[in-house]
């Protein structure tokens, strides 16, 4: 079944030319019924994005395509065919494995019939190919986006679309990309293990990737009886036009709701992306099982830290090792989720996956965890060199032209031509991100650059989030200072609430660094697609 716009509207009112949360329920979901039809939890298994392939490579590029449009997939154990718009028709998107410093050019192609833009979240790219939320490709058009890679890191790309990014990025637009430098994961010697490959949608030997470095997509979502994604099944989370959030009452990953993951007796290395629209995590393992937590957003921590529960909300990054040598074979390990305040809570909403110990390792598990990862500045130095220091209150206020209270950055919201900050090209400045919006959590995500997390209220951050970042939890009453370049290029980008409910109405606001003041969108703008003569890549 493809979602035509009409019907994608009956997901939507109209406010001031911007498409927002519904405004009636639509069919119950599964979230409503306190017996669930989604299914028990650990009954699917395991299943990993497949790597894309490239079209083509030059010396120094790679050419990738991906067409986005409508598909069907098992997300739930009693529902095969739920329709996704996708990357490649599929949620998430094909998994991007690039190299470091070795250029991509990504054509992103719309075949859907909503406007869309493309951000990859976490990439230092020029601002016109940043994903500015004005920057539309609308449906039969294409855009190629360039991309440096000059850092490794698992990030991600996902539509953000001006005003629908909540609904795009619900409806499936999303997809983990990873950038690897290869002589320092060699010299590192963590987790890896031969790249598994088997029968899927780019061929018989469709590639998805080191069979001990695995990819984790962290969504919930709900559903509406037929099986079919619900924007929002739970009127009572509009609360009167606030628009507040999106929770489902079924957590995936990777696709799969709750799924079960065989694992042998050895380390594995785990990328986990937090792509919900609203709900942030706080997970932990059944079994006393722990997190080696060895990268943040933006790559490497300076040395590993074993804990026992992390906090991770949407479009944070964490990667982790678990040892399964601890336990015997047959043991079954939960990764649960504890509830944290301003999420709703559904009967199966701490169930999140399953690890089941199957055997010993098919080849002596070589790899381990260093005491160093890798040098980074010390925080004093970085704070000896701050030149200014801005605050950033994230709250909720009347604006002019609207009659109810919008989610706000210093009392403003989304206006692509006024700038809420020009900080100088490599200027490095203090930010201190406060939340006085009542009971509510805001992840903080910068475009463009990496900070660090200075404290948390006057307390040091958490052991697992000390490293760069691009996303800060914020939570209740809190305040989050950050120490950042601005940089490596000049021009304009975006800073947003990455509960994307929130960056839709409308805490979202632009940075220019420099003077490069043009818009992003008028630089290399979107192309129409001829779908009989395609243009060549």
């Amino acid at each position: 079944m493809k979602i035509s716009r009409r019907d994608l509207m009956k997901y939507a009112a109209i406010a001031g030319g911007s498409v927002l949360l519904p405004v009636a329920a639509p069919q119950a979901a599964f979230g409503a019924d306190p017996n669930s039809r989604a299914g028990s939890p650990y009954t699917l298994p395991f299943r990993r994005p497949p790597v894309l392939p490239p079209v083509r490579s030059d010396g120094s590029t790679d050419y990738y395509q991906i067409i986005a449009q409508t598909g069907t997939q098992q997300f739930i154990p009693r529902k095969a065919n739920t329709t996704v718009y996708g990357y490649d028709g599929m949620f998430p998107g094909p998994l991007i494995r690039q190299r470091k410093d070795r250029q991509s050019v990504v054509r992103m192609i719309n075949n859907l019939d909503i406007p869309m833009s493309t951000h990859l979240h976490g990439m230092a790219a020029l601002p016109e190919f940043d994903g500015w939320a004005n920057d539309i490709s609308q449906p039969g058009y294409y855009k190629d986006y360039v991309y440096p890679n000059n850092r490794a890191a698992t990030i991600w790309y996902h539509d953000h679309a001006v005003h629908q990014t909540a609904t795009n990025v619900n409806l499936g637009l999303a997809g983990m990309y990873i950038v690897y430098d290869e002589a320092v994961d060699n010299t590192l010697n963590l987790p890896k293990g031969p790249d598994l490959m088997g029968p899927g949608p780019y061929g018989p030997n469709t590639n998805y990737g080191p069979a001990y470095d695995v990819p984790l997509v962290l969504h919930d979502k709900l559903f509406d009886r037929r099986g079919e994604v619900d924007f929002d099944g739970d009127p009572t989370s509009l609360d009167d036009g606030d628009f507040k959030d999106m929770f489902g009452d079924v957590i995936t990953i990777n696709g799969v709701a709750w799924p079960r993951m065989p694992v042998e007796r050895r380390k594995y290395r785990f990328r986990m992306l937090n792509a919900s629209i609203s709900r942030s995590y706080e997970l932990q393992m059944t079994r006393g099982a722990r997190f080696t937590m060895i990268a943040t957003d933006a790559g490497y921590r300076s040395s590993p830290a074993t804990v026992r529960r992390f906090i991770i909300s949407p479009a944070e990054r964490y990667e982790f090792v678990i040892d399964f040598s601890e336990f015997p074979i047959g043991e079954e390990i939960k990764l649960r989720n504890r509830s944290l305040p301003n999420n709703e809570d559904y009967n199966k909403t701490d169930d999140v996956m399953m690890f089941e110990v199957v055997s010993d390792p098919t080849t002596p598990d070589t790899s381990e965890v260093p005491s160093t990862l890798q040098l980074l500045p010390p925080l004093p130095v970085l704070l000896s060199q701050a030149q200014r220091t801005r605050e950033l209150r994230f709250g909720r206020d009347f604006v002019p032209g609207n009659p109810v209270e919008q989610w706000t950055i210093n009392g403003r919201v989304w206006d692509q031509n006024d700038m809420e900050a020009n900080p100088p090209l490599e200027g490095i400045e203090i930010w201190n991100l406060v939340n006085n919006s009542g009971g509510w959590h805001h992840p903080i995500h910068v475009h463009l650059l990496d900070f660090m997390l200075i404290d948390r209220n006057g307390r040091p951050a958490e052991a697992y989030e000390q490293g760069w970042k691009d996303v800060f939890y914020l939570g209740e009453n809190e305040t989050v200072r950050i120490i950042g370049k601005f940089g490596p290029h000049a021009g304009r980008f975006m800073f947003h609430c990455h509960n994307l409910v929130h960056e839709d109405h409308d805490m979202m606001r632009g940075f220019q660094v420099g003077n490069v003041s043009t818009n992003p969108s008028s630089v290399v703008p979107p192309q129409p697609y001829d779908f009989n003569n395609p243009p060549v890549l």
